[in-house]
């Protein structure tokens, strides 16, 4: 039995995560509490009544506190449990029955994950202490979703081998597909022959390329890729089964790098050589409401779009020399495609991108000596004594807090902002793909932002800035109104990761929440100030509007029948919901 199952540490975890299923429930109007007195409220879920302390928050956000109760409709009180709470909305009619039978699954292995993170209950000191990518096996996951580390589709023994909390090292095995099936895409210089030999060394090489004589098989029609160790028992060998058998596809074996897997799961960082690339790969679980699959488009995209936007960076002097940004380009891809499924007019899209990697540059190798790289979801984390990893960040910096955070503003910020102003790109920049890069003392001092191809967004006008963009990449990148590009920085970084940090900063930082919401007006009117030239898009992309929209990502999966999932379903989420007011508009006669 997994060490982690122990009815403390998932009693820990229960109570962790019923308090921020009310917590966001309440943000996303699905619970609607009443005050009960000083600090401590009450929402009915159908004839049951929740109880529970916190606060409200900017943002219209909530701080709930762990030891919700639940008052039964017999007055019988009792501690709150994620499955009750998921009950009593299904009763209530709130929850799709299908979704809620499948959603059990989810929270299950989601409190499993989190009891496994409380085994070892990692001071923030120790964690400030470790690299990146250890780093990322002890984050908590999604802060906004409850059900995040759902992970459909993997066994038990998958959940021990191959989640970053498991902390495992992963050797890589690598498949040779026909040209007839595989497509391969890099940048300019990385022809397949020379990221084979970045990658895996002449020794494994002649390995490989030996699998592929011994098979009878010309080397030169083949197209290499690693393949995640779940997807070719799970994937390759059920689905492509014919392909295997006619030689189409042929095993090569193990390559000899050990890969850490990041927080979405399916990125490796390389733990042997850590100047070789980062890579994603296919995996076939749902996880976060959609299934980890690579496109075929982005394959095809990603190298062209990579050079496009390091082109704007390379000739952009407030980008490359002033700030610094960091953007690893995602140089190389390839997409394998299945004959059959492939073939299938509007198949799901979790049929169609089974098998595909993508090379990304390592952070790591854009560091300068003392310098530190940690997502921004690491600023959330608080250890299993209470201490929050921003506070020991901020302790180490000699910096008050103010500055800090000041500090923390002008490194993300600027960045952000004129890639939307100036160039018309939006990225979401969510916690997981946001990096703050730290010097020797802990202070902020630059962001490096990635997968920018997979999440860019482009104006759907075409702006004067968008004509050296190759047509492979015009005719893919997602194309959005003005208000949309807004809302993915609205969304993403201000209600996805500001809206925690906040209250936070508050409660461990003494930075009360409207000074965090000042200090942030106070960066993007810097900006504003400087770039006066750019006034038509401040108006265009306006984040200083009075509210921005209220999206609900956990009704969305709740009410989102059965086995669908959320990429399938998008346009048909427009929930009832209030906007959220924004804390950094200001009435035009106080501006």
């Amino acid at each position: 039995m997994p060490a982690e199952l122990t009815a403390g540490h998932w009693d820990r975890a229960s109570g962790l995560l019923a308090a921020k299923m009310v917590a966001e429930l309440c943000f996303e109007y699905a619970l609607v509490p009443e005050a009960d007195g000083p600090g401590r409220w009450s929402a009915a879920v159908g004839a049951a009544r929740y109880r529970f302390e916190g606060r409200r928050t900017l943002l219209d956000g909530w701080r709930v506190l762990p030891g919700v109760t639940r008052v039964g409709a017999d007055g019988t009180e009792a501690p709150a449990s994620p499955f009750a709470l998921l009950r009593d909305l299904g009763a209530a009619g709130v929850v799709d029955p299908a979704v809620e039978a499948f959603t059990v699954g989810e929270l299950t292995a989601t409190l499993s994950a989190d009891a496994r993170l409380a085994v070892e209950r990692r001071t923030a000191a120790d964690l400030a202490d470790l690299p990146y990518a250890d780093l990322e096996g002890h984050q908590t996951g999604h802060p906004w979703i409850f059900a995040n580390k759902g992970r459909v589709g993997f066994s038990a023994r998958d959940r021990a081998d191959f989640p970053p909390e498991a902390r495992r090292p992963v050797r890589l095995p690598w498949i040779a597909v026909h040209r007839s099936l595989a497509e391969y895409h890099g940048v300019p210089g990385l022809e397949e022959e020379v990221l084979r030999a970045r990658e895996l060394g002449g020794e494994t090489v002649a390995r490989f390329t030996g699998r592929l004589a011994a098979a009878g098989a010309d080397p030169d029609a083949f197209v290499w890729l690693p393949v995640h160790p779940w997807q070719w028992d799970e994937v390759v060998v059920p689905l492509f089964a014919a392909e295997l058998a006619r030689g189409l596809i042929v095993p090569l074996g193990e390559a000899g790098d050990d890969y850490l897997p990041q927080q979405s799961i399916r990125t490796f960082t390389n733990l042997t050589r850590p100047d070789r690339f980062n890579v994603k790969l296919s995996l076939a679980i749902l996880n976060t409401m959609v299934y980890r699959g690579i496109p075929t488009e982005l394959c095809r995209a990603a190298p062209v779009s990579t050079g496009w936007v390091h082109a704007l960076h390379a000739k952009d002097a407030f980008l490359a020399e002033r700030h610094r940004v960091i953007l690893p380009g995602e140089v190389a891809a390839v997409a394998v495609r299945h004959p059959v499924l492939e073939d299938i007019p509007d198949a799901p899209y979790r049929h169609r991108q089974l098998l595909g990697a993508l090379w990304r540059e390592p952070v790591a190798g854009f560091l300068e000596p003392g310098e530190r790289a940690r997502t921004l979801a690491a600023l959330l984390h608080v250890d299993g004594e209470g201490r929050a990893f921003t506070a020991e960040l901020v302790e180490r910096s000699g910096l008050d807090a103010e500055e800090w955070l000041a500090a923390l503003f002008g490194t993300v910020l600027p960045p952000l902002l004129h890639l939307l102003y100036r160039y018309g790109l939006a990225f979401n920049p969510h916690g997981e793909n946001t990096i703050v890069v730290y010097d020797e003392r802990d202070r902020p001092v630059r962001l490096a932002v990635k997968d920018f191809v997979d999440d860019m967004k482009l104006l759907d006008a075409d702006l004067p800035e968008y004509e050296g963009l190759p047509a492979e990449a015009l005719g893919v990148l997602m194309r959005f109104d003005a208000r949309e590009l807004t809302s993915s920085v609205a969304k993403s970084l201000f209600i996805g990761h500001f809206r925690y940090l906040a209250p936070l900063a508050e409660e461990q930082l003494g930075v009360g929440e409207e000074r965090f919401w000042a200090l942030v007006r106070a960066e993007i009117d810097r900006y504003r100030a400087e770039f006066p030239e750019l006034a038509d898009r401040f108006a265009l992309f306006d984040l200083l509007a009075p509210e921005y929209e209220r999206v609900c990502l956990n009704r969305e999966r709740l009410l989102g029948g059965g086995y669908h999932d959320r990429a399938e379903r998008d346009a048909e989420f427009h929930l009832d919901a209030p906007p959220v007011p924004n804390p950094l508009h200001t009435p035009e006669e106080k501006r």
